[in-house]
């Protein structure tokens, strides 16, 4: 029997981030050892609430979760709540969670986890400030850091927060170049392909016509948020940007990439967070993450479609 892959999800909760936490929580081949969470889409005190009730709706309240950054290294915290609401996770009405809070703070927590526990895949769903912080903090650590998996980026697409960078490189650019520059094995999920899986009418009723609590609840998560990606690109559905981190770990033949350098800029005010990815390799700066282009939508939403079938 293969042994599940030890993760730790770090999130911004965000109805996308609900998804990818309900897909991770939902797959038996994946171990999540705990939750880290920082402010981002909504301040941290949102951002926690909301991941203790996503937890709760898929019936884990076991799994530790820890509040960490509550700013981006060395500037202002930039939020999303003309994407995502006031509470970051409009559209369903989720009961206030029983799950509390660790006392520990995320970064502490990762510190002291990775200091002690080999192979583990850090799967960062929003800003990168708390895997930095532990990063700058304890550069030891990165030894025990399988791979990172993340969201964020674009490149093909350019930015959605301003037209050069996308919103979770943006909020924190400075944390994003630590991590990028740390040396640990990465693989980018970037706007290039979260903007192929749209959430169209046939894929939402498949969600919301599940006979649990989950789905349905999804189903409203997308109705809620895809207004603004109608609106802001003409879409036929909203983008669901967080899940493909974790369906990448689930199989990630559903996946295409290459393997090339990725810089952010941290000094420019016109480019501030964008990711320069050497996609055609005209420089020889050392290939550092994997950038995920392509994706198999259909097979993308069999997965999440399936697994989230089998939660309360």
């Amino acid at each position: 029997m293969t042994t599940a892959r030890k993760i730790i999800i770090d999130t911004d909760p965000g109805q996308d981030d609900a998804v990818a936490i309900l897909l991770a929580l939902a797959s038996p081949e994946l171990k999540v050892i705990g939750i880290t969470v920082v402010a981002g889409n909504v301040p941290l005190p949102l951002t926690e609430l909301n991941t203790r009730k996503v937890v709760e709706l898929a019936g884990s309240p076991d799994i530790p979760i820890f509040a960490g950054c509550s700013e981006p290294i060395g500037r202002k915290l930039v939020t999303a709540e003309h994407v995502h609401g006031h509470t970051g996770l409009d559209g369903p009405v989720l009961p206030d969670p029983s799950i509390k809070l660790q006392s520990k703070h995320a970064v502490d927590y990762l510190i002291e986890t990775l200091r002690y526990t080999a192979d583990v895949t850090l799967c960062p769903l929003g800003p990168l400030t708390n895997i930095a912080t532990a990063l700058q903090r304890a550069p030891e650590i990165a030894t025990n850091i399988r791979e990172i998996i993340l969201m964020g980026g674009g490149y093909f697409e350019g930015g959605n927060i301003t037209p050069a960078a996308e919103f979770n490189i943006y909020v924190d650019p400075t944390a994003a170049d630590i991590v990028f520059r740390s040396g640990v094995p990465i693989t980018v999920l970037p706007l290039d392909v979260t903007h192929q899986v749209l959430v169209t009418p046939p894929r939402v009723e498949a969600l919301r016509s599940l006979s649990n609590s989950a789905g349905p609840a999804v189903a409203e998560f997308t109705d809620f948020f895809e207004r603004y990606d109608k609106e802001k690109y003409g879409s036929e559905g909203a983008p669901l940007h967080d899940p493909t981190v974790i369906a990448y770990l689930l199989d990630s033949a559903l996946f295409e990439g290459r393997h090339i350098n990725v810089t952010i800029e941290t000094k420019s005010r016109l480019t501030l967070g964008a990711t320069v990815a050497d996609w055609w390799r005209v420089t020889d700066r050392p290939r550092n993450a994997i950038w995920v282009r392509n994706v198999d939508v259909d097979g993308f939403f069999k997965l999440l479609t399936d697994r989230i079938a089998t939660l309360p």
